[in-house]
């Protein structure tokens, strides 16, 4: 709907100047663009719109103005034009040529043309209009004349919520405004009445004569509905309800809802434990290292120890860090995980890689936890390098109260995957890169004045100098760094323009940037503000999503208020700690993320912060235009101030960022202009001086009021005074500046509203399936529907806003996405809509409750604009008290939806104390309740700021604003005034807070209504009152018109205080209520009238604190005086004096009902008053009768009761939601007729207890069994009529689950493998290895059977996930369909029948493969090993804590803490009563009176056992414990069992196990004691030590009694199977046939009867199974235990006696520790077996002791090495060579390293060694773990066993003779897994390391013998692995006997000695042996050479002997001599 505008030309202008025009509708004004320089003529050519939220009336009018444009002075008006809009609403276009007038209203020659359209419906609406619901007939019709048209269009526009669209007319608007009503009532009227005051069906409209008269609700009862619905033909699944209301029409919903929660729990501390287990690392860059692991938390270090030359190290330590502080400072704690290189104590080590994670993102994780993941390591100073490693930890965060499930502990082959398991949240990037976080901070204001040193003052005298006192700097705390800028010496608007660049991985593993302006001083740095970024915020992972990004914009900080005194009480407020109280600064930043290129060469790879110089915001357009603001308000109460603050005057101040501030507020920003001067801000400066000059004329000046009057308050009560605003109502207003940035809260607002309302709806759901209201799923419905259409109206309102000018990226980012977001979560509305059954309801209410967490998400709106408002309450001058409002809660908008949920509407507010004053109790009391009004727009648009007031007022001006139509009021005179009678119908109260040490109350109740008090009669010593008191409240004025007043009513305080003796009464609570209102002229009738009681939660500070049974009405006092009020009839009690009762049209109807009580006996009752208990009793009462209990006469010798069972007769309520609480009380009658009150339990709800009868017309035992609710577990009636026909149970062994082949490893033994394989082959060994014969039973054990257990349990959780995951899937799949089918043209139900079949179809298909499916495994084989119930919990949570008839009231004592983390309830219990309750209507059905054997002196409780005291063995077995808490020094404990069950103390100190948090202890303990007297079970664990007394580190304790009584039998768990001998013996002394005999004659059942063919029959139902058994001698007997068994194992299908009992199980219980209360310390996995004594003994104990590790020894010959690198240069010859050898390792610290010979001198990297290492080890064969015992270190007392991964090292090493010997390279071989070696050194490739999935893996302990060739590898030095050589090795595993028998040597000495190598000579080393080596040289080496050189100096001797006798010669020759 909206209007537009073309302004075409305006004509006959004068002159020549630049003209510019301005439009202006509805106080909305728009200008067009400036024509420079245009003569006559002017073409403007522009069109303006503007959206209408209502019809536009015929006499609204449109007014254009022309003005001459100046960029200096005021623009000068040339003429104005103003049109009535008649002829436009009718016509709906209008084309128009007139002439302008000037001031004077005389016409001018300058003329106008214009055209107008005004859309009535424009089509993005319309499609809205189907989605309404009916309307019902206006109330004010137009033509009413009652209104003025003013008051018509306020009324029409100030409507909550998204209830009116645009485009319907008024009457729509009133009748839709009936409707939202509902907001106001729902939350006050909790219990609802059950009244739907719209329906809509189906997509039918309904006919007209569906409207009601005015004022008669819509009332549709369910059946009437279904009728209609029928008739229509729609299916009574498709129906959905609108709200369900009050049945009140017409509302004019000028009130908004108050909050309840009064506490800040933000600032509050709490503990928290952070625990960190480091398991292993793996693939760690380096070589050679010793790593150590540092874990940080915060500030807190700790270190494991350190494991030698290993990439691999495995530690398994755990580490606890224990923390007290406040959640926000927790979870932004940084988790640093390092791994450290050579650490020692000299040296720090080099860090190898680091991960950071904050606790928040550890928090938020499923059970608060991760798991057995990988971190990943990087280098924060290598940017380029790639992963550093992987450290494999569980990380798990636990606050007060989280109790975390452990997934069970066993070892998995899967975490080996490490990819798959990474340490990092859903939805993170496995591969995170490295990112520039850069954060610009521009500029700050507003900064308070900080130094308040006397030095300044007397500066100031001496100089006069005054200069700014503050030198700020901003830090920025970010992922455990900080960077901060420069700091800007002495001022308060200081200028940076610099950027803080972090480093960091991203996305990073840190939720929040925090952003602090602080203050630098010489002394110590004080923060001024804080801002967190919420990074979750500004970012959108999702495909289509962003990278965080921020601004540039402003951000508020708030903190401690502005006066200065030198010390800060509140300074931990400006850190961030708690809600800010007042204003502090705002500062300009933006932030943006750039991802690195690590590629790239220039990149600098530092990770350290830095901070650069950055341009300013050059673009002064996305912070905003500066806009002038009107804020206005006014106080129209002020009651409930708190007596404490004495009675000085009073005033209230507003302020809104620094205006209105008395102390440094801020003026007309003309001073800003000053500031600003160099900006080049002058034109924006200029504009604002424009705009408050333009409407000067009518401001008149308008100088800001932000405070009221000071004013003396006036007493209301002994608590509480009041300010006596009555007719006069005080005012405030406020002009300010800041950048027009709404639109962003306008988008927050609608997507509030949205989840406001949808909020509502779901609280009306679940108040509908509390009170168990017919049909709560079509309510869900209706509330999906108005969540779908709301989504789809903020799409089209938002859609207009993607083109609005000033906005950020982040604007437009988040924008997108909050609009595709709630397109789609609309989508899955509609498709979610037609998927909700009755029985789909849970489930679909857990998805909408998603829903509305993602929509607050989305609405809470990163970049701040305007600041929050603040109330404060002045007592002479002091500060006292505030509230805070947010803004965008009271900001105008012309649209609806966009408007705030509280502006213009009267809000009431509780004022609290500040900071850390309102913790605990102080902040509970109330300091000041206020009605307050609230407006904030833009100051050109306040022309209706006042609309929302109730009406019937004049303003009171200040004299320069006494004729101004728009100038605010200073003040309100009320001439209406109604005059009113408030009637609060008191009746009950229940599940109070104990408030006196008796652990009781006094209790009476405060009701507040305006500035009036009453109270009712104080009841003494209960928890649940019943006051039954009518409280009157007479001449109760109220100001403003009466209709008004009959839809809104005041609010009323209702205070519930404990009486004291002396002192002041102790608050207990409060509540909020609105009454219903009749008005002098309407009846008191139906149904409105008389009001129902309802409940009302009761608040003490952030917990609830019980309930409130009341009503309350308020009737008009009318012309007639007191007369004319409906009488108060009601039974006057005269003993009761002048207490008015509740009267009878509101008090509920009573029946008479019979409580019966089953005394059993009293537990654990504690001293009082230091003197033991001893004679008790115990009291009952209900409703004011009661019975008592027979009196213990010795408690010490038998606790239980004489008399069991007495009833009481009592008039209770027919409505059971109503039924008053049954008081429980313990007595301890002393000598001389005292009495000590011991303890109190309130028994709130007696629903459970309730027995009704069952329905003759049920035939089928299991429609009634849900009725009986447990009575009938202890009725046992046998003459039921039973259904006839037999039916036939299958008593085939059950499939087992397949386990995955990978879980083979944790099978019991080896045999059992083998097994496993042969069944797997058909029996015949034709595997590859040859197999050994299957062993007999005698190999399987206790341990056998338990790792098979957990391997089940293990699987079916896996099973249960998937399946889970499939459902998840199917679902999301069934909305895509759901949603497409939304969008097929063929609508309605043909398309829904197709979808319907389709959707049948496959399901069809998936049943015929279920059926089918599980027949395939039985051919297999049985299940191999007979197997247990392991539970992950405690046997109570599964069996209901065995209160199946029998339970238990913890009896209380004692006050409540004040602050929540004192008392918590486990302490203040002093004792337990055991026994029941039974409530029925009177009279009972006979048949149950008549039945056979039925004893009347128990009642109800037939069949119950005697309590006599009973003699019983009880057999306590503890198998293990895991994640004990630490508790020494050193991370570990030494755990030992200590068990106590009454005067037996058994301590099991001497079998301590040293050093271990996970220990195995395998013990049970046999213990005598008499049930009841010792019935309390306690099983701790604690820490031995050597010296000192051992500390506990936590226990568990078990109600034994409860067990031994309970129907489930819990005394000794039924077996799988029956078997007499082997590991699966039978144990308890009672055989299956015994037991079902008796459970058969119990529970008069019929049975049971053995027939032939292996049938039993048992009531009516027969069973089969086998029949023989064999002893140990292999013989065959028939038996029937197999049969009874497996009726026993199915006993919960047996009719009326049924229930599941116990299966042989082993329970996990969680320790706990009474100085850490809630916080788990660790978990006891045991179990519990008690035989009465006097029935044949039991057999020996199961024997669980643990196993012993089995010797081993391990055999390795390093046969030959090849292609090793080659690393030492040759001294003479320069020639590469190695002088090789081999060490090896197997067990964790290299502590048994054995080296071979060294190989020297080899050139091609062949070495031969032909050594055997030799290896003894302790091997556990189920944990697939080494068993290491030795000393820690020299100064360890014993030895510590470890357990640590079979894994052989081999290492291949350089010899290096005056240096350290080089590391090559290396491989491990996991034993349990590795690759089966090359058969030649040829096939031997790095594959084998690498690609280790894909290969055939071995095991030796099946092979025994492996021979083959292996690569050694290390890392080069770009982290990649290469291969550094091959060894040819051979692994031979032998047992100790077996190695026994064939002794071998180490090395190559006897026996079975190795030959030696066949090495070539080069191989020696050349200092040792001189002339070898010369030797070698001369004859290897140069053999030829020498050679040749001799042979050419034989030439040359030849040569020169020739030359030299040559000459002889030739003379000779010559001479002839």
């Amino acid at each position: 709907m909206a209007l537009l505008l073309q302004l075409r030309t305006v004509t006959g202008l004068r002159g020549k100047a630049d003209r510019i025009a301005k439009a202006v509708f509805r106080g909305l004004s728009f200008y067009t663009r400036v024509l420079e320089n245009c003569e006559d003529e002017a073409r403007f050519d522009e069109t303006f719109r503007w959206p209408v939220a209502s019809n536009i009336d015929g006499n609204e009018i449109l007014e254009i103005q022309v003005f001459n444009y100046s960029k200096v002075f005021t623009n000068r008006l040339i003429g104005t034009f103003q049109m009535v809009l008649q002829k436009v609403v009718e016509e709906g276009q209008v084309e128009v040529t007139d002439t302008l007038i000037d001031d004077n209203n005389s016409a001018i020659q300058t003329s106008i043309s214009i055209e107008i359209r005004y859309q009535a419906l424009d089509g993005t609406v319309g499609a809205w209009n189907d989605k309404e619901f009916l309307e019902t007939p206006s109330v004010h019709s137009e033509g009413d004349g009652r209104y003025p048209l003013e008051t018509d269009s306020l009324l029409s526009s100030h409507r909550q919520g998204l209830d009116i669209s645009p485009g319907k007319s008024n009457q729509q608007s009133a009748e839709r405004s009936f409707r939202s009503k509902g907001k106001e009532k729902t939350k006050e009227h909790k219990a609802g009445k059950g009244v739907f005051s719209a329906m809509k069906l189906g997509k039918t409209r309904p006919s007209k004569d569906d409207h009601r008269k005015q004022d008669e609700p819509a009332v549709l009862e369910a059946e009437d509905l279904d009728r209609k619905a029928l008739l229509r033909g729609l299916e009574p699944d498709t129906i959905s309800l609108a709200s369900v209301t009050a049945v009140t029409t017409n509302v004019s919903n000028k009130r908004s809802k108050p909050d309840i929660k009064m506490e800040p729990s933000a600032g509050r501390p709490m503990d928290y434990q952070v625990s960190i287990t480091i398991i292993e690392a793996r693939q760690l860059v380096g070589l050679n290292m010793d790593p150590v692991v540092c874990v940080e938390v915060g500030e807190e270090k700790k270190y494991t120890s350190m494991k030698e030359s290993t990439n691999c190290p495995y530690y398994n330590e755990y580490f606890v860090f224990d923390f007290h502080v406040p959640p926000d400072v927790m979870f932004d704690k940084i988790i640093k995980l390092s791994v450290i290189h050579s650490k020692n104590l000299l040296r720090s080590g080099t860090l190898v890689g680091s991960f950071k994670m904050d606790v928040g993102t550890v928090y938020t994780q499923p059970e608060h936890q991760f798991y057995h993941k990988w971190a990943i390591l990087s280098d924060p100073e290598d940017l380029t390098a790639g992963l550093k490693g992987y450290l494999k930890c569980d990380i798990a965060v636990v606050g007060k109260g989280d109790n975390i499930k452990t997934p069970h502990k066993a070892n998995e082959t899967e975490e080996d995957d490490i990819e798959g398991n990474l340490l990092l949240p859903d939805g993170v990037p496995p591969e995170r890169q490295w990112a520039r976080f850069y954060i610009k901070i521009y500029r700050a204001e507003g900064l308070p004045r900080m130094n308040t040193s006397i030095m300044a003052n007397v500066k100031k005298a001496l100089i006069g100098e005054n200069k700014d006192l503050v030198d700020p700097y901003v830090q920025v705390v970010f992922a455990g760094q900080k960077g901060k800028t420069s700091i800007q010496k002495s001022s308060y608007e200081p200028l940076w323009n610099e950027q803080i660049i972090f480093t960091e991985m991203f996305p990073p593993l840190c939720k929040r940037i925090k952003i602090q302006i602080r203050d630098s001083d010489k002394v110590n740095d004080v923060a001024i503000g804080t801002h967190f970024i919420d990074l979750r915020k500004i970012s959108n992972e999702g495909d289509k999503g962003f990278l965080p990004t921020f601004g540039p914009a402003w951000v508020n900080m708030y903190g401690s208020t502005r006066n200065y005194t030198l010390m800060d009480e509140h300074q931990e407020l400006n850190e961030g700690l708690g809600e800010g109280v007042s204003f502090r600064a705002r500062l300009l930043m933006s932030l943006a993320v750039e991802i690195l290129d690590t590629t790239n060469p220039e990149i600098n790879s530092s990770t350290e912060v830095q901070v650069e110089q950055a341009t300013s915001v050059a673009d002064q357009n996305c912070t905003g235009k500066m806009e002038e603001f009107f804020l206005f308000g006014a106080f129209l109460e002020a009651t409930m101030i708190d007596r404490k603050i004495g009675d000085k005057p009073i005033n209230f101040e507003v302020t809104i960022g620094n205006y209105g501030n008395q102390i440094d507020g801020m003026s007309k920003p003309i001073l800003r202009r000053k500031k600003e001067g160099g900006d080049g801000n002058e034109e924006e400066s200029e504009l604002l001086q424009n705009s408050s000059e333009d409407e000067g004329d009518e401001d008149g000046e308008m100088v800001s009021v932000s405070s009221s009057q000071p004013m003396k308050p006036l007493v209301t009560d002994r608590n509480y005074f009041h300010l006596p605003y009555f007719e006069k109502k005080p005012c405030i207003y406020i002009k300010s500046w800041w950048q027009d940035q709404r639109r962003r809260l306008y988008n927050a607002n609608i997507m509030d509203k949205i989840a406001d309302k949808l909020e509502e709806g779901l609280n009306d759901v679940q108040e509908m399936i509390k009170t168990e209201k017919p049909h709560p799923e079509r309510r869900l419905r209706g509330v999906l529907e108005e969540l779908s259409s709301g989504c789809l109206h903020f799409v089209t309102l938002a859609d207009k806003d993607q083109h609005h000018s000033s906005r950020t990226r982040l604007d437009r980012e988040r924008l997108k996405s909050c609009m595709r977001e709630l397109e789609n979560m609309g989508q899955q509305a509609t498709a979610l809509r037609s998927q909700v059954k009755k029985n789909t309801m849970k489930d679909k209410l857990k998805l909408v409750q998603n829903f509305l967490q993602k929509l607050r998400f989305l609405a809470d709106e990163p970049q701040h604009t305007i600041p929050d408002v603040f109330i404060w309450m002045l007592s002479n001058n002091k500060r006292i008290a505030y509230a805070r409002v947010p803004s965008k809660d009271i900001l105008y908008s012309i649209v609806d939806e966009e408007m705030g949920k509280e502006c213009a509407k009267v809000k009431s507010i509780f004022l609290k104390l500040p900071g850390k004053r309102g913790f605990g109790p102080a902040g509970w009391t109330v300091q000041a309740k206020m009605e307050i009004y609230l407006w904030l727009g833009l100051n050109k648009q306040r022309k209706d700021f006042l609309s929302g007031l109730p009406c019937g007022f004049e303003e009171k001006k200040t004299a320069r604003g006494q004729n101004l139509p728009s100038f605010p009021p200073i003040s309100l005179l009320y001439t209406k005034k109604q005059v009113f009678q408030l009637r609060a119908h008191m009746y009950q109260a229940r599940s109070l807070f104990a408030a006196d040490s008796s652990g009781l109350s006094d209790p009476f109740a405060r009701v507040f209504f305006i500035s009036q008090s009453q109270c009712t009669e104080v009841l003494n010593e209960t928890l649940c009152p019943t006051w039954d008191q009518l409280l009157v409240f007479d001449n109760v004025e109220l100001y403003g018109e009466a209709h008004e007043m009959r839809d809104d009513p005041p609010i009323i305080v209702i205070e519930i205080y404990d009486q004291d003796t002396v002192g002041k009464a102790d608050f207990m609570g409060r509540t909020f209520a609105k009454p219903v209102v009749k008005m002098s002229d309407e009846q008191y009738c139906p149904p409105r009238f008389p009001p129902q009681l309802e409940y009302y939660q009761i608040y003490r500070g952030n917990s609830t604190a019980g309930d409130l049974l009341a009503a309350f009405e308020l009737l008009q006092i009318g012309p007639g005086g007191k007369s004319d009020l409906p009488p108060i009839d009601g039974p006057t009690d005269m003993d009761r004096g002048p207490i008015l009762p509740v009267p009878l049209g509101i008090r509920p109807v009573l029946s008479k009902y019979r409580v019966e009580v089953l005394f059993w006996g009293l537990r654990d009752l504690k001293r009082v008053n230091l003197a033991q208990v001893d004679r008790p009793r115990v009291d009952i009462e209900c409703a004011g009768k009661g019975v008592q209990s027979a009196l213990i006469q010795n408690y010490k010798k038998n606790p239980n009761f004489s008399t069991l069972v007495k009833w009481f007769e009592v008039d209770l309520p027919e409505n059971e939601l109503l039924h008053p609480p049954l008081n429980i009380r313990v007595v301890d009658c002393r000598a001389f007729g005292r009495y000590t009150l011991v303890g109190s339990h309130a028994v709130s709800s007696l629903r459970k207890f309730i027995y009704r009868p069952p329905d003759k017309k049920a035939q089928h035992w299991n429609m009634t069994a849900k009725h009986l609710n447990g009575y009938l577990a202890m009725t046992n009636r046998a003459h039921r009529s039973r259904p006839t026909g037999e039916i036939v149970v299958n008593m085939e062994p059950e499939v087992p689950i397949k386990k995955m082949e990978t879980m083979v490893k944790l099978e019991a033994s080896e045999e059992e493998k083998e097994r496993k394989k042969k069944k797997k082959k058909g029996g015949g060994g034709v595997g590859e290895e040859v197999e050994e014969e299957e062993p007999d039973d005698s190999m399987l054990d206790w341990w056998s059977k338990y790792f098979a257990s957990i391997e089940t349990m293990k699987e079916k959780l896996r099973q249960q996930e998937a399946a889970a995951a499939e459902a998840e899937e199917k679902e999301e799949m069934e909305m895509a369909e759901e949603i497409k089918l939304d969008d097929s043209p063929m609508k309605g139900s043909k398309a829904q029948a197709k979808n319907k079949e389709k959707s049948k179809a496959p399901k069809d298909d998936k049943k015929k493969k279920q059926q089918s499916a599980p027949e395939l495994p039985e051919k297999k084989s049985k299940p191999r090993i007979d197997e247990l119930k392991v539970f992950n919990k405690e046997l109570e949570t599964e069996f209901d804590n065995f209160e199946d008839w029998l339970h238990t009231f913890n009896l209380l004592r004692g006050k409540i803490g004040d602050n929540d983390d004192n008392a918590t309830e486990e302490e203040r219990i002093v004792g337990r009563f055991k026994g029941s309750i039974c409530v029925y209507k009177m009279p009972l059905p006979d048949d149950i009176t008549k039945e056979a054997g039925y004893d009347p002196n128990f009642g109800m409780f037939q069949g119950i056992p005697s309590n006599d005291p009973i003699n019983v063995l009880v057999r306590v077995y503890v198998v293990r414990a895991t994640d004990l808490h630490p508790a020494d020094i050193n991370g570990k404990a030494d755990p030992y069992i200590a068990i106590k069950l009454g005067k037996t103390d058994i301590k099991d100190k001497e079998n301590y196990i040293s050093k271990q948090l996970n220990p195995v202890f395998g013990k049970s303990f046999d213990i005598e004691a008499t049930f009841p007297m010792e019935s309390m079970l306690t099983v701790a664990v604690y820490d031995w030590d050597l010296v000192g007394t051992d500390d506990l580190i936590g226990e568990t304790k078990i109600d034994l009694e409860n067990r031994y009584y309970s129907k489930h039998r819990a005394t000794c768990g039924v077996s799988q199977n029956y078997s007499i001998h082997g590991y699966n013996t039978w144990r308890d002394p009672m055989k299956p046939s015994q037991i079902l005999s008796k459970l058969c004659k119990d529970g008069k059942v019929d049975g049971p009867h053995y027939g032939p063919g292996g049938r039993v029959k048992v009531a009516n139902r027969v069973f089969t199974g086998p029949t023989e058994i064999e002893d140990e001698n292999g013989q065959k007997k028939q038996t029937d235990e197999h049969l009874a068994l497996a009726v026993l194992r199915h006993w919960e299908d047996i009719p009326w006696a049924g229930c599941k009992l116990v299966p042989e199980h082993v329970e996990t219980r969680p320790l706990l520790n009474p100085d850490k209360p809630g916080i788990e310390q660790g978990r006891l996995e045991m179990w519990v077996d008690m035989f009465p004594m006097d029935m044949p003994a039991p057999g020996p104990a199961t024997d669980i002791s643990p196993r012993k590790p089995k010797k081993y020894e391990l055999r390795v010959i390093v046969w030959n090495t090849d292609e090793v690198i080659l690393e030492d240069d040759d001294y003479f010859t320069g020639e590469k060579s190695s002088d090789i050898f081999v060490r090896g390792w197997l067990k964790g610290q290299q502590e048994d390293k054995q080296d071979t010979d060294v190989h020297y001198h080899s050139l091609t990297g062949e070495g031969n060694f032909n050594w055997r290492y030799i290896f003894p080890f302790d091997y556990l064969m189920a944990e697939e773990k080494i068993v290491i015992s030795k000393k820690e270190s020299m100064f360890s007392w014993d030895e510590t066993e470890y357990k640590i991964p079979a894994r052989l090292t081999l290492q291949v090493w350089d010899a290096d003779h005056f240096s350290a010997d080089d590391f090559l390279g290396a491989i491990e071989l996991d034993l349990n897994r590795f690759p089966r070696g090359a058969k030649t050194s040829k096939q031997c490739s790095l594959e084998m390391v690498t690609n280790e999935a894909e290969l055939p893996m071995i095991s030796i302990f099946k092979q025994k013998r492996v021979k083959g060739w292996w690569p050694f590898v290390a890392r080069d030095e770009n982290d990649e692995l290469e291969i550094t050589g091959k060894v040819e090795a051979e692994l031979h595993l032998l047992t100790a006997e077996e190695a026994e028998k064939s002794p071998a040597g180490l090395a190559r000495n006897e026996p079975d000695p190795l030959e030696k190598p066949n090495r070539p000579d080069t191989s020696f080393i050349w200092f040792l042996n001189p002339l070898k080596s010369i030797k070698y040289l001369i004859c290897t080496r140069y053999k030829w050479l020498i050679i040749k050189i001799v042979l050419a100096l034989l030439l040359l001797v030849m040569v020169a002997l020739f030359l030299y006798s040559m000459p002889g010669y030739m003379v000779k020759k010559l001479l002839g001599a």
